[in-house]
């Protein structure tokens, strides 16, 4: 969508596919019992779902979509008469905002005691509803509840473990893609970007500029000063014109592809609208002083 220039904003996206997901996921698996005594059975399966979209997917369902969603709930399943499953729907409410809420803060200080607090709280807040209204022993309870907490922790672990997989898969990617020294992208990163550019361009129709520039007598810093006072120099460039970018537009991409030359990628720019952001970069170099090697 954005390559193809629809404005769109990815939370509302986001928001539309928890609310699908829901959808389909906890009326997919009550359909086969609706209106049955054990309707309650599926019960922890659907907690689950509920906090895998608000805590881990981190979607916020606005209330104008979330109450008509638990209303067409308990019509479906023929509930509306019944006042524990109205505490029960408000319950599922709260809770889902709750995991929402302790997610979005992004609490630091052992999370996942955060998160199995609230998950513990709401989850027997929730059965216990249920246990009324289906008559539920207090032997079915325990079990059901203790079911909850159990899928909860391992919910967490099993997310977390592929979190890590990922953030580790990150690091790797950021090692590869990107120069020790400057902590500019390199060119790997710079060749296989202005493939995909380049190709995304001529099928969309999409403008797309890129500058090249060196540093000027950079041989000779290093053959006088020594090859510290050039690295500080290459580091000082790039710290330079990235704080340029930054100012300007964080699409544009600085790219170290060589010893002291380096390419700047303007996705969605003309040359004419590229002068700007050109000029500055010039401006800033040409006038760094004071640099102590």
């Amino acid at each position: 969508m954005h390559a193809k220039k629809i404005q769109i904003e990815d939370d509302l996206v986001n928001s539309w596919f928890g609310v699908i997901y829901m959808l389909v996921f906890i009326f997919g698996m009550q359909f086969t019992i609706v209106g049955k005594e054990i309707s309650w059975e599926f019960m922890n399966f659907i907690i689950i779902a509920l906090i895998f979209c608000a805590y881990f997917l981190n979607i916020r369902v606005p209330n104008y979509l979330f109450i008509p969603i638990i209303l067409v709930y308990m019509v479906f399943n023929g509930s509306l008469v019944y006042w524990q499953s109205w505490c029960h729907a408000i319950s599922v409410m709260i809770t889902y905002w709750s995991f929402n809420k302790i997610r979005r803060i992004q609490v630091r200080k052992h999370p996942f005691i955060n998160y199995m607090l609230v998950g513990v709280v709401w989850g027997a807040i929730m059965w216990y509803f249920v246990a009324l209204k289906f008559s539920l022993s207090l032997d079915v309870y325990l079990q059901e509840f203790a079911y909850l907490i159990i899928f909860e922790a391992l919910l967490y672990s099993y997310v977390a473990m592929l979190l890590r997989e990922s953030t580790l898969k990150l690091h790797l990617l950021a090692f590869a893609n990107h120069d020790a020294l400057t902590k500019a992208q390199n060119y790997a990163a710079y060749t296989s970007e202005i493939k995909y550019l380049f190709s995304n361009s001529q099928q969309n129709n999409l403008n797309l500029s890129m500058m090249m520039f060196d540093i000027d007598k950079f041989k000779s810093i290093n053959d006088t000063y020594g090859h510290l006072a050039g690295d500080r120099v290459l580091q000082n460039v790039v710290s330079t014109v990235q704080t340029v970018i930054d100012n300007n537009d964080p699409r544009v991409r600085l790219y170290r592809t060589g010893g002291e030359e380096f390419n700047i990628l303007f996705p969605g720019y003309d040359l004419q609208s590229t002068k700007t952001i050109v000029k500055e970069i010039f401006l800033s170099l040409n006038n760094l002083t004071g640099i102590n090697y």
